[in-house]
């Protein structure tokens, strides 16, 4: 067993993965470091996959309560909790396990423990069975990811104050739970609860959820799950969860101040976003460089402050999202393969998983007017869609943002069923440089919920057809 490569991945995560494999596509000899039991890292292990999972199950399981409006007789509805949390990690064990084929079908040999720089291409790795072992390779790239953000005061046991992980594994539907933040992560295990029966309450620091996303949108999803049960506290902070007793007494207040309250829970989850996991990784012995919010500094081709060693993924700059790791790391591989590969950050998807589905790419409008872009918007409600309206999934709608000179598509937001596979037609489009009228003059498929999109891009120029 040889320890010397011409790579090492540190982190065998979406990114960390999709680098080590696309490098022995292209010939490279490499090693990937992962402490984990199964490959996958957090997405494929307590992210990304068992959450829709779950999503998909508490989905279903909603939609059959009201079955009989279209003539389905649904006798003794009910709910297998322990079943479904089966389900969810069959999901994961089938992810996981075709990870690891695909690194013995390309060769990838996985080292199995945690890593740590040693300078000059050298990485120690404890391994999990016991002992160490001094791996070298001319490139190191560094593809650990994140963790949970924590909350000051807030003590996370995973039973009753739970992260994302214990709520993905709660043995019994919390009568009342508390989320804490108003973000992606929480509202959709929010959903997954509330819809498994849970009376579901959203604390968010800020006067809105989703910070970031387009505001109208953020309204209007509001609105939404505000109809399926979620009450919200917003520019509200959590100062304490009391655990005394049998029931949690979470304390808060207004974020700009005010007068103090408490309410009840039997689950917290804190959902406030994540952190770069660097712990371990010797950065500082190594003289590797990171800003003040943790993130390792990298360079426009992901090299680190030290020649040999690159990081992609959460623990850089940018969006903590799976698909733009697996971007980064092909996008590394390549380019120690000699090849000039280019990630384009401005059309990077970004969905909420929830019913109806949150997606958007580009620009939002309060982003386009602090820019000062003109521009000009085209909006499509489902209602007005015949598909939609068959399927009674009208929540939403379709927003097109494209430059009021040029015509280019600079944003596209869409709250609907299924609009985090209808966001890809944007994504593509405004990848070539496309426009609102190339949309527009596209033909779409009747009946369908993407005939939305097209309707948006004809409102861009006043002239929808279903409107």
């Amino acid at each position: 067993m040889s320890d010397t490569f011409d790579l090492i991945v540190i982190g065998g995560g979406p990114g960390g993965y999709e680098c080590a494999i696309r490098a022995a596509q292209l010939g490279l000899n490499v090693a990937c470091v992962e402490k984990r039991a199964a490959l996958g890292g957090t997405c494929l292990n307590v992210g990304c996959i068992p959450s829709k999972a779950l999503l998909h199950s508490s989905e279903l399981y909603e939609e059959a309560k009201h079955f009989g409006k279209m003539g389905i007789k649904v006798d003794n509805l009910g709910l297998d909790l322990p079943a479904m949390l089966s389900f969810k990690d069959e999901a994961v064990d089938g992810n996981t396990k075709g990870v690891e084929f695909l690194f013995k079908k390309n060769k990838i040999e996985w080292v199995k423990g945690a890593g740590k720089l040693r300078g000059e291409g050298k990485v120690e790795v404890s391994l999990s069975e016991g002992g160490s072992r001094t791996l070298s390779a001319t490139n190191i790239v560094i593809a650990t990811g994140s963790d949970v953000a924590r909350l000051p005061g807030v003590e996370i046991d995973e039973e009753r104050i739970v992260s994302s992980t214990g709520a993905l594994e709660l043995k019994d539907v919390p009568k009342k739970l508390v989320v804490i933040g108003g973000g992606v992560i929480g509202l959709e295990l929010g959903s997954v609860w509330g819809r498994l029966g849970a009376e579901v309450t959203v604390v968010e620091f800020l006067d809105a959820i989703l910070p970031g996303m387009d505001g109208e949108v953020a309204k209007n999803f509001q609105r939404i799950l505000k109809k399926q049960g979620f009450a919200f506290k917003l520019g509200s902070k959590v100062t304490g969860v009391d655990t005394s007793g049998d029931t949690l007494k979470v304390s808060l207040e207004p974020a700009k101040g005010g007068e103090a309250e408490t309410i009840d829970a039997d689950v917290v989850l804190v959902s406030i976003g994540r952190v770069p996991f660097t712990d371990g990784l010797g950065l500082d012995d190594a003289g590797v460089e990171v800003d003040k919010r943790g993130r390792i500094e990298v360079d426009t081709h992901f090299k680190t402050s030290i020649d040999g060693v690159y990081a992609i993924g959460d623990v850089i700059a940018g969006p903590m999202l799976a698909h733009k790791a697996m971007e980064e790391g092909t996008a590394v591989a390549e380019m120690l393969s000699g090849q000039k590969p280019h990630v384009n950050y401005d059309v990077i998807p970004g969905v909420v998983y929830t019913g109806p589905e949150v997606a958007a790419v580009g620009k939002t409008e309060e982003q386009l007017k602090d820019e000062g872009v003109p521009y000009t918007a085209g909006k499509f409600p489902f209602t007005a869609n015949g598909r939609a309206k068959a399927n009674q999934q009208t929540d939403g709608f379709v927003k097109i943002l494209a430059h009021k000179e040029t015509d280019a598509v600079l944003g596209v937001h869409i709250i609907g069923a299924q609009a985090g596979e209808m966001i890809h037609e944007a994504v593509t489009v405004m990848e070539y440089g496309g426009s609102a009228e190339d949309i527009a003059r596209t033909c779409h498929a009747h009946p369908t919920l993407s005939e939305a999109t097209k309707e948006a891009a004809l409102a861009v120029h006043g002239r929808p057809i279903h409107m």
